[in-house]
C-alpha cells in the first residue's frame, strides 16, 4: 500500500514541507480522490505511528519520510470526516482533524478589495475567528505576509512548534490562511514566519482582537458571543447631538486615572460616568484603549490596533462601558494613533522580513521625535489596515469619534528632521502626498458610513483648511485642536501680571484666525497636566494661582470654539461646583455655541486695554447677547466703566470670583442699567465691579424687552 500512496505524492514539495519552506501546503496535503480511494497525508515530526480514524474504523498510515511524513490511501469513494490519531515518542496520544481538509474562507472578491485598499471589513477575514466549519469546531486564522517564505500559526495547541500547521498562501494577495480544528477561544497564538535568508521570527497577529496581559505579547483567540447594545436612542440621534450649533464640551482622561486593583472597563466607566455627568460634560475623550506594551507611552505606542487592552478586561467590558455612557447621554471619543507604531520584535516592524507596514526608505521610516516607525501610506494594503481599524472602533464599539494623534508628523515629510535628512516628494516639496490621500480617504469613508461622528486632528503645524471638506479637495476633519490658542494663553499666564501688558497680543491673537478652521480649544492633560502642575506654571500666591486657573477655564468656555479640558476629578468643593456651574452656563447659553463658526457670534468691546490687562467682548446668538469681561490683572477695579451694545438691563449671571467657588466674593448682585454715555466707541456704558484675576459675564436685555435672565 505504501507504494501505491508513494506514486501520488509530490516529493519536491513534501521536502519543502519537511524543511519548512512550503507556502501552499493545502495543494500538497489536502485529501483527494485517487484511483484506489482517498489519499490522506500529514507531517507529524514527533510521531512514531499515525492512524486515520473514521467512526469505528482505523487505518494505519505509512511513514513515507523518516522526518515524520505519513500517508495512506483510504478505501472510500468520497472523502470521509476523518481524524488523525497520533502516537508520539513520549508515549502521549493526540487526536486531531486534518486542517488541510478545509477550504479557504477568503474569496477572490475579498482579495481584490484588499489589494485595492477598500476592504473596509477586512478584520472579519484576517485575524483569528472561532467557527463551526463542516460540523467541526475550530479557529480560522489569516494574516498578510506576502514576502514570507513560510508562515505557521503556533500556540499552546501545537506546543509552539512551527513545523505543525504551516499556513496556505493565497497567490494573489500574499494572505496566509488556515482553519485549525480544535483551537478554541482563550488559546494563545502567534505567527512563526520564516523569512528570506532562513531566519525565523514570532509575530503577534496585527488583526488580533484580543491579547494576553502585558508584558506578554501573544494574541488570544477571541470569544464569539455578540454584545447586545442598548443605546439605540443615542445612535439614532447622534448626528443631532454633534452638530456645529450644539454645545460640545469634552472631558479628556486616561482610564488609568480611574482604575483601582481589580477594576475592569465596567467599574472604571461607572466612576468616570458619574463624574462626567455630575460635572456636565457632553463627551469624554479617552486616551488610547487599544493594546499597548510600554506603560510609559500611556497607550500612544499602540501594539494591538484591533484589541482593547487586556489591562481592563474584555471587548464586552469596553462595549458595556461605552453603552452606559450612551444611555446616559454622553458621547465617547477615542484617541487613535495612525501616524506611527512602536518597535517591538513581536510587532509590525519588518513583519514578514521586509518593511511591510513601515516606510520602505530606511532614512525616512523612523519617527524623529519618538523613535517609532512611520506607516507606509503608499501601500493600499497598509491604508486598508488603518482605515478598516478606524471603522472597526466606530462600528463594533459605537465610538462617537476619533481624535487622531500627531497628524502633523503624517502630513509633513520634514517633520522634526534636519534639512538634509528628508526626501522631498515628486514635486520637490515637503507634503506627504500619500498621507494626504490616506486621510482624505479615511475621513470621507468614515463620514459616509457614520455621518454623526466627530473626526478630530491634533496638528500643531499650519496646514491650511484642515477642517474643510474632502469634496472641496481638503482633508475633511471636523475639528482641529487649537494648539496655538493654548500655547499663547499659557505663555501669557506664565508672566507676572505686571508684565502681561507687554504680551497682550498673545491673548487676543487667536481671534485673527478663529474662523479659519473649526477649532477645539484645549486645556487638557497634555497641555497643562494636573491642576497642581497647571498652578505651577502660574506666578503669584496660592490664592492668585487658583483664581487664574478659574479664569483660564472660563476664558476657554467663553471664547469661540468647541471645548476640551481635563481638570482633576478630586478637587475642593468650590472648584467642583465652579466647573459644574461653568459648564451649565455654557450648555444653557446658545450665544456660547450656536454661532461658534460664524463671525456674527463674536464682537470685541475692549481689545487693546493692555495696560489694565482687561479684555471684553460679546457672544451672540438669535435672541441672546452675553457681555464678557476678563481681568488678567492681580488687582480689582471697583468702578470699571465699559461700553455696551444697547440701552437696557445688564445682569451678572456668572462670576469666577464668587465666594462659593473659593473666590474673594467681589460680585455685582444688582442689575446695571445702561447709561447714555460714550465709552469704548459705544453710545452706552455700565459701571461694574471687576475682581482681580476674574471673568464676569452679564446677560444683556434690550430696553423694552422681557428679561432673558431672572
Amino acid at each position: 500500500m505504501k507504494n501505491k500512496a508513494y506514486q501520488y505524492m509530490d516529493w519536491p514539495r513534501i521536502e519543502a514541507i519537511v524543511y519548512g519552506e512550503e507556502n501552499a501546503p493545502r495543494d500538497v496535503m489536502a485529501p483527494r480522490k485517487v484511483d484506489e480511494g482517498i489519499l490522506v497525508q500529514g507531517f507529524f515530526p514527533e510521531a512514531v505511528s499515525v492512524w486515520a480514524v473514521w467512526e469505528e474504523q482505523a487505518y494505519e498510515m505509512k511513514q513515507q519520510d523518516e522526518a515524520g511524513y505519513f500517508a495512506e490511501i483510504l478505501p472510500f469513494s468520497r472523502i470521509p470526516e476523518y481524524a488523525f490519531r497520533i502516537e508520539k515518542r513520549d508515549g502521549s496520544v493526540e487526536v486531531e482533524r486534518d486542517p488541510y481538509a478545509y477550504a479557504c474562507q477568503i474569496t477572490e472578491k475579498d482579495e481584490k478589495a484588499f489589494l485595492a485598499g477598500i476592504h473596509y471589513h477586512i478584520y472579519e477575514k484576517l485575524g483569528s475567528h472561532p467557527m463551526l466549519f463542516d460540523n467541526t469546531e475550530g479557529t480560522y486564522f489569516a494574516v498578510w505576509a506576502p514576502n514570507a517564505v513560510r508562515v505557521s500559526v503556533v500556540g499552546d495547541f501545537n506546543h509552539w512548534d512551527g513545523r505543525h500547521h504551516p499556513m496556505h498562501r493565497m497567490p494573489m494577495s500574499g494572505i496566509y490562511e488556515l482553519f485549525v480544528p480544535g483551537v478554541k477561544p482563550g488559546d494563545l497564538y502567534k505567527y512563526e514566519i520564516k523569512i528570506k535568508g532562513g531566519g525565523l521570527c514570532l509575530k503577534a497577529d496585527p488583526y488580533a482582537s484580543r491579547f494576553e496581559a502585558a508584558p506578554g505579547s501573544a494574541s488570544v483567540v477571541p470569544d464569539t458571543a455578540l454584545y447586545q447594545w442598548k443605546d439605540e436612542n443615542w445612535m439614532l440621534n447622534r448626528d443631532i447631538r454633534n452638530r456645529t450649533d450644539r454645545p460640545i464640551c469634552i472631558y479628556e482622561t486616561a482610564l488609568s486615572k480611574w482604575w483601582k486593583e481589580g477594576d475592569s472597563f465596567r467599574e472604571i466607566g461607572h466612576k468616570l460616568l458619574s463624574y462626567v455627568k455630575n460635572t456636565g460634560y457632553t463627551h469624554v475623550e479617552l486616551h488610547p484603549v487599544m493594546e499597548y506594551l510600554d506603560e510609559a507611552s500611556g497607550g500612544y505606542d499602540t501594539f494591538g490596533y484591533y484589541a482593547p487592552t487586556a489591562r481592563y478586561g474584555s471587548s464586552h467590558d469596553l462595549k458595556a462601558m461605552i453603552d452606559s455612557f450612551h444611555q446616559s447621554g454622553v458621547g465617547v471619543i477615542l484617541d487613535w494613533t495612525p501616524a506611527h507604531f512602536p518597535r517591538h520584535e513581536a510587532g509590525l516592524e519588518r513583519f514578514d522580513g521586509t518593511p511591510l507596514y513601515e516606510v520602505k526608505e530606511a532614512s525616512m521610516a523612523v519617527h524623529p521625535k519618538w523613535g517609532t516607525l512611520l506607516y507606509n501610506y503608499d501601500s493600499p494594503l497598509v491604508r486598508n489596515f488603518l482605515i478598516a481599524n478606524a471603522l472597526y472602533w466606530l462600528e463594533e464599539f459605537h465610538a462617537d469619534g476619533l481624535r487622531m494623534d500627531d497628524v502633523d508628523s503624517m502630513l509633513y515629510l520634514d517633520y522634526g528632521r534636519e534639512e538634509s535628512s528628508w526626501v522631498p516628494n515628486m514635486y520637490g516639496t515637503n507634503e506627504n502626498l500619500y498621507a494626504i490621500e490616506f486621510l482624505k480617504h479615511l475621513n470621507s469613508i468614515a463620514k459616509k458610513h457614520f455621518p454623526g461622528i466627530l473626526l478630530i486632528a491634533q496638528e500643531d503645524g499650519l496646514w491650511p483648511q484642515l477642517t474643510d471638506s474632502v469634496e472641496n479637495d481638503h482633508i475633511g476633519f471636523d475639528y482641529k485642536w487649537n494648539s496655538g490658542w493654548t500655547a499663547d494663553l499659557l505663555e501669557y499666564l506664565s508672566k507676572d501680571p505686571i508684565e502681561r501688558q507687554y504680551y497682550h497680543d498673545t491673548l487676543t491673537l487667536s481671534m485673527l484666525y478663529a474662523y479659519c478652521e473649526s477649532y477645539i480649544l484645549t486645556l487638557g492633560s497634555r497641555d497643562v497636566g494636573s491642576t497642581e502642575e497647571f498652578m505651577n506654571k502660574i506666578p503669584g500666591t496660592e490664592e492668585h494661582k487658583r483664581a487664574t486657573v478659574r479664569l483660564a477655564y472660563a476664558y476657554l468656555i467663553l471664547h469661540p470654539g468647541r471645548k476640551m479640558l481635563s481638570p482633576d476629578a478630586q478637587q475642593s468643593p468650590g472648584a467642583e461646583r465652579y466647573l459644574q456651574e461653568l459648564l451649565k452656563l455654557y450648555k444653557n447659553s446658545p450665544a456660547l455655541y450656536e454661532l461658534d463658526e460664524d463671525t456674527e457670534g463674536f464682537e470685541w468691546i475692549q481689545l487693546m486695554n493692555a495696560q489694565e490687562n482687561v479684555i471684553s467682548f460679546l457672544r451672540k446668538a438669535a435672541g441672546e447677547t452675553l457681555l464678557v469681561i476678563c481681568n488678567f490683572a492681580a488687582v480689582p477695579y471697583i468702578h470699571y466703566k465699559i461700553g455696551v451694545p444697547f440701552a437696557g438691563i445688564y445682569r451678572e449671571i456668572f462670576n469666577t470670583d464668587a465666594a462659593r467657588f473659593g473666590g474673594s466674593g467681589v460680585t455685582n448682585p444688582k442689575a446695571r442699567t445702561a447709561v447714555k454715555e460714550e465709552c469704548d466707541d459705544r453710545e452706552y456704558l455700565i459701571t461694574v465691579k471687576l475682581p482681580a484675576l476674574s471673568c464676569v459675564v452679564f446677560g444683556c436685555t434690550e430696553e423694552n424687552r422681557e428679561p432673558v435672565y431672572a
